[in-house]
């Protein structure tokens, strides 16, 4: 798709509307006022809600947790852009790329074999998507680690998968309360209980 892509907008709300066939992974640099955060699945834009507090604390815990736990040859992102494909360009909270896979400055998006890990947290208006469409779309594009991270009581529940080549679908490899301890794709360990704010 070229760079000279007409959009018609909609005057009333000064939105582009969708082209025949639907949008594609390139579009999501080039469409005007997208909020940001907006995500392609199967050529069509998500739309994310405001993040709750929650949401925030996980993916500050679990960035730092990984940042200063991953292999120094990786690189550990928050709210990154994947290009699975081209009507595919999905957003995980957390990711941490495979060794040596840096993108440059002016980088927009990973592609799928360039992502080690990816992480979602899930919100209310996402559970479905976090839950079941994204895991199958990482799988099928190759992503080797997935974790989703679920609320309960106020603390986060991170469901670990792996990624099955055979199947290419996910296997679960572990359930953890409390505090995550792996072996892969690293050796890591983290406090889930640390994402409660700090009292004076």
């Amino acid at each position: 798709m070229s760079a000279a892509r007409e959009y018609e907008l909609d005057e009333q709300y000064e939105w582009a509307r969708p082209p025949q066939g639907g949008w594609t992974a390139d579009d999501l640099d080039r469409l005007p006022n997208l909020p940001p955060h907006t995500e392609l699945i199967d050529g069509s834009l998500v739309l994310v809600s405001p993040q709750a507090a929650f949401h925030a604390r996980v993916m500050k815990l679990l960035e730092f947790a990984l940042e200063t736990q991953a292999p120094d040859e990786s690189e550990v992102l928050r709210e990154m852009t994947v290009r699975l494909d081209d009507k595919n360009r999905i957003e995980p909270d957390v990711l941490v790329t495979q060794p040596y896979e840096f993108l440059d400055a002016h980088q927009t998006w990973y592609g799928p074999q360039q992502v080690l890990l990816a992480v979602e947290v899930v919100s209310p208006d996402s559970r479905e998507r976090d839950r079941d469409v994204k895991p199958r779309k990482y799988a099928r594009a190759g992503v080797p680690h997935f974790w989703r991270v679920e609320e309960e009581g106020g603390l986060p529940v991170v469901y670990v998968y792996e990624l099955d080549p055979a199947l290419n679908a996910y296997q679960t490899t572990g359930i953890y309360h409390s505090k995550l301890t792996l072996s892969v794709p690293f050796p890591i360990e983290i406090d889930l209980t640390g994402i409660n704010p700090r009292r004076p």
